[in-house]
């Protein structure tokens, strides 16, 4: 039933880069305010969450923004990575992401440009049980 994926060999670097991004919003290497994580995404950015919701780039700002006066300890864990080029200097990044009390599938597309790499859009779906 699951789908064959293996990621290119010539987009393994790529596909190295994506994952040390992921899941984003949560690696502090690549910034923790709002203006980092604005300039992490695309104008065009929006979100499906793990409910099914759709949120804005700039509710997914605000939100992080918020996060950001409190930080909180993330407990999580990544795997399952697959890289695909679906435009010129456009990626769909697939993965795992295990947290306490639930699993979800991750999708991001991220487009590569000149100021560096720009998340388009994200969503997590949460794994049925059984």
């Amino acid at each position: 039933m699951e789908p064959k994926r293996a990621t290119r060999t010539e987009l393994q670097p790529i596909l190295e880069e994506l994952r040390s991004r992921e899941p984003v919003f949560h690696r502090p290497e690549f910034g923790t305010s709002r203006a980092d994580f604005a300039a992490m995404t695309d104008e065009s950015f929006w979100e499906t969450g793990a409910s099914g919701k759709r949120y804005s780039r700039e509710y997914v700002l605000d939100v992080l923004e918020e996060r950001s006066r409190e930080p909180q300890q993330d407990e999580w864990e990544t795997s399952d990575f697959h890289c695909a080029e679906i435009a010129a200097d456009n990626y769909l990044l697939t993965y795992t992401l295990r947290q306490p009390g639930r699993i979800t599938r991750r999708t991001s597309i991220w487009r590569r440009a000149d100021t560096g790499w720009k998340i388009v859009f994200h969503q997590g779906t949460v794994v049925a049980e059984g």
